[in-house]
């Protein structure tokens, strides 16, 4: 079977341009996943809670209730749905410091008594600074959500968390 040049150069370039179509797509792929960061397993449901019992609003969280998990806290995470943040649970209640070295997103971070009242609230916290936050008073859980969630939300230190 006879081809002419110019049927091979075709069938050349069109393989050519379809095999850099599919390797640019896994690259965008790759970049968008890169770009994304760490991606968060959301298992349950901090409720914030008026004084009174009320609810205010809900978050899906992640769990950070094993060492490794709660050193590792939403460091690498590049993008959080507005609801999404992260339970930090700790064996015992006692005083607490975050920090925000590796984390990309500004938080409000949430520090919680043993009766799961608000105990302090770091608003807006600058991304990637090795400043600590302190709870001021003994803590056992924390929540993370997004910054500004607190003030959007009306939550306030007083009020109480359920999950």
């Amino acid at each position: 079977m006879k081809y002419s040049i110019n049927t091979l150069f075709f069938c050349a370039l069109f393989c050519s341009l379809f095999i850099l179509s599919c390797t640019q797509k896994d690259s965008n792929k790759k970049n968008e996943t890169t770009n994304r960061g760490r991606q968060l397993d959301l298992v349950e449901e901090v409720t914030f809670l008026t004084p009174d019992g009320e609810a205010v609003s809900t978050v899906m969280v992640a769990l950070a209730d094993e060492p490794e998990e709660r050193n590792q806290g939403l460091m690498d995470v590049n993008e959080m749905e507005a609801d999404a943040g992260m339970l930090f649970i700790f064996p015992d209640e006692a005083p607490r410091s975050f920090y925000m070295a590796n984390t990309p997103l500004p938080l409000d971070i949430i520090f919680v008594n043993a009766d799961s009242t608000i105990v302090r609230i770091h608003h807006n916290t600058t991304p990637f600074n090795s400043e600590q936050l302190p709870s001021e008073k003994p803590a056992k859980f924390v929540v993370e959500t997004n910054g500004g969630y607190c003030v959007s939300n009306d939550i306030q230190e007083g009020m109480r968390i359920r999950f």
